[in-house]
């Protein structure tokens, strides 16, 4: 029994000595600085690790969240798990509010400092609307685990209010627009078109199956730009099998309530307006006191130091190099490995200017079920596409997973969700949260003099009332119609 219980706690504990080991500061627990962190595992350093979140997001998977296929869970880990592998890691909840470089401190929001001798700057990117009038207020990014749970729920509140309004005879379609033809895009929208397909009419048989439309607007000609030309085509080609509306070469221009403005001055509805366009670095860094690129990101040299800065490093999406690389995991998670290598060599008094190099492991994408794209980076390689695609995808995916439990709840659910098209495995069973269709119900009374679609758009409107016209009972000019929408009268 003894044993039994000892095999549960930690096998190692740090030295007695580790309270005089340098002292490393993380910023950020995403791919980055957790591989950083768990680089240094057996380092004689005392590592911190700092994140405004408890949890790690896997990211690549976040459409699934917002698309209703996995649970918010299942793509985050605590990140005081990775404690159970480092021992000499300690975690701090907090945002870093400045960063001073001649004391060696960071300060958090809290006013508390934290001394480093070695700091690592991991802390992302953010959503970047690129000055796009409306997007910030009427637009929703999908770059945190909260951004793809508001979507989500946003989605079947607007389905429920769109059901409810089918029953006064009135068929509203709910369009949703996915401004973005990057990975992230095609695959949400790829993600929407299955459960358009294969669960809406089931989930609402009320209502016409031609209620949800998608559409997919890049700015630029082709779609996954990273890819092949062919993967390009191919994934146009399954999301046009899947009745996504692709507007290729249309940039936006602004975006409103309802509708999205296109550069060309062509406007079309857009009830829900999903932002994958792309990312840029926080304001915050300004005031950290590093060098940075016009794109906002820290300079840093072949090493991945700051420049200018010997105990200073940069790594994942906030880091430039001279040679950009793609914000993408991999290049992450081979940079975090990178400079707990270099902090390790040093501390050991080893050489410590190893060049960053990162290896191309491969990029993919998945469109949708049985239908995905793997471009390998080898001489002579084969592109994979379709099931075979998907399971390379999947098991990628997976691999990258930190924790077991996230690994197996991930993989029963995509299975179940995708593989087990057709079967009694695959009824339809989304993931949903706090969907309040009444909210829903009334914002869109509330705004309906800002509507520019739809049906009563451009002036008050009540559920009751609505009802009352469809048999007749009032016509377009009836007082009521102009009451104060903010009221909320008719909408119970």
């Amino acid at each position: 029994m003894d044993r039994a219980k000892r095999s549960f706690r930690r096998r190692t504990k740090p030295a007695t000595n580790g309270r005089n080991w340098p002292h490393v500061v993380i910023v950020g627990g995403g791919f980055a600085g957790a591989n950083a962190v768990l680089g240094l595992r057996k380092a004689r350093v005392r590592v911190t690790l700092i994140d405004q979140n408890v949890y790690k997001t896997f990211q690549p998977l976040l459409y699934q969240v917002a698309t209703a296929g996995l649970n918010p869970g299942d793509v985050t880990m605590f990140l005081r798990g990775l404690q159970l592998k480092v021992p000499n890691m300690r975690f701090r909840q907090g945002r870093v509010r400045a960063v001073d470089t001649e004391q060696q401190t960071v300060t958090l929001h809290d006013r508390q400092k934290i001394s480093y001798d070695y700091l690592v700057l991991a802390n992302g990117a953010t959503v970047n609307f690129f000055n796009t009038p409306g997007a910030e207020e009427f637009a929703m990014p999908m770059y945190t685990r909260s951004q793809a749970i508001d979507i989500r729920d946003r989605i079947f509140a607007e389905l429920e209010r769109a059901s409810q309004l089918s029953e006064t005879g009135t068929n509203d379609k709910l369009h949703i627009s996915v401004v973005g033809g990057g990975a992230t895009g095609v695959e949400i929208a790829g993600a929407l078109a299955d459960f358009r397909q294969q669960e809406l009419d089931v989930l609402y048989p009320e209502m016409d199956p031609g209620t949800l439309q998608i559409t997919l607007i890049q700015r630029g000609k082709a779609l996954i730009k990273d890819f092949n030309e062919n993967l390009q085509e191919y994934a146009a080609d399954e999301l046009l099998k899947r009745k996504v509306e692709l507007l290729l070469g249309r940039g936006v221009k602004s975006v409103g309530y309802d509708s999205l403005t296109l550069q060309d001055d062509t406007v079309i509805e857009s009830d829900i307006t999903i932002w994958a366009v792309g990312v840029g670095a926080d304001d915050e860094i300004n005031r950290w006191g590093v060098p940075r690129r016009d794109n906002g990101r820290i300079e840093v040299d072949d090493t991945l130091r700051v420049k200018g800065f010997r105990n200073i490093f940069a790594i994942g999406d906030v880091a430039a190099q001279d040679e950009a690389l793609p914000m993408l995991a991999q290049p992450a998670m081979q940079s975090g490995k990178h400079v707990a290598s270099l902090i390790s060599a040093e501390v050991d008094g080893k050489p410590a200017d190893a060049p960053f190099a990162y290896r191309d492991l491969g990029t993919m994408a998945t469109i949708g079920r049985h239908a995905a794209i793997t471009q390998l980076p080898f001489e002579k390689a084969p592109d994979l596409t379709g099931s075979i695609g998907w399971w390379a995808w999947m098991g990628v995916h997976v691999m990258n997973l930190l924790g077991a439990r996230n690994r197996r709840a991930v993989s029963t659910n995509l299975i179940s969700l995708y593989a087990g098209m057709g079967t009694t495995f695959s009824q339809p069973n989304p993931v949903i949260g706090e969907v309040d269709s009444n909210r829903a119900r009334k914002e869109f009374a509330k705004h309906s003099s800002k509507r520019r679609f739809g049906f009563s758009a451009g002036k008050p409107f009540s559920y009751r009332e609505g009802s009352r016209r469809e048999r007749g009972e009032l016509t377009a000019d009836h007082p009521s119609h102009r009451a104060n929408p903010e009221d909320g009268r008719g909408l119970a």
